[in-house]
């Protein structure tokens, strides 16, 4: 399987020689090239690469500044010919660090860390996608089952899970939610929202109808969701 990647950098030539040693690397796919953080953000969202090879200064705002901007990042290898942004890069989880003249050995290195990153998370995944989950709610841990799983909802460091009997609040993280649950059953449809697709009664406009709750859509999801819920699966005329 192949790692889908996006090249952001202002530089043309940069581009243009980080793209042509890519190409050499077998299981990379470039599936995009920006120019600067802007253009490189709305790439992001419609492509949803593996891996973001990442400039850090370019005009309107920096490369790391993107990063902090994107609700899910991809998996970052920084390329960049100033080295005093290498801790900062790091505290954001970044996968390497790379300083121009890149040599094709250093690429390839992080290249290899990246593949094997992403293997041990989708084996991760594959185990977890089991029938259902224990979560600590007050000190107890309580066992959900995946089919009564209904909508997860995020309020600053705490996750509620309401399932189709009661609901339970934990201490937890809506994005380390979104990494456990099988992604083919659940989907985010907002900042503070997961839901269960097979649980999705109605769509009424920008809102989702699942049992008693009411979700929001929000602009940045909606290509996701019309993609993944309404487009797969609706009957057209």
């Amino acid at each position: 399987m192949k790692l889908s990647c996006i090249i952001i950098d202002d530089e043309p030539m940069a581009r243009k020689g980080l793209a042509e040693d890519i190409k050499e690397i077998d299981f990379i796919e470039i599936v995009g090239v920006a120019e600067n953080a802007l253009q490189a953000m709305d790439m992001i969202t419609k492509k949803e690469p593996d891996i973001i090879f990442l400039d850090i200064e370019m005009p309107k705002f920096n490369g790391l500044e993107l990063v902090k901007m994107l609700q899910k990042p991809p998996m970052v290898i920084v390329t960049t010919a100033y080295p005093e942004y290498a801790v900062e890069g790091y505290q954001l989880d970044v996968i390497d660090y790379l300083l121009k003249p890149i040599a094709f050995s250093r690429l390839l290195k992080a290249c290899n860390k990246a593949r094997e990153l992403f293997a041990l998370k989708h084996n991760a995944k594959k185990e977890s996608n089991e029938d259902y989950f224990f979560i600590k709610c007050d000190g107890i841990h309580e066992k959900i089952l995946l089919n009564d799983l209904l909508v997860v909802e995020a309020a600053n460091n705490y996750v509620t899970i309401h399932t189709t009997t009661k609901s339970f609040l934990s201490y937890q993280t809506l994005r380390k939610m979104e990494d456990t649950l099988p992604a083919d059953r659940f989907i985010k449809v907002h900042k503070s929202y997961l839901v269960a697709i097979d649980k999705i009664t109605r769509i009424d406009g920008n809102n989702i109808i699942i049992h008693k709750h009411t979700i929001p859509i929000s602009r940045n999801y909606k290509d996701a969701v019309a993609e993944k819920i309404i487009n797969k699966k609706a009957i057209k005329r």
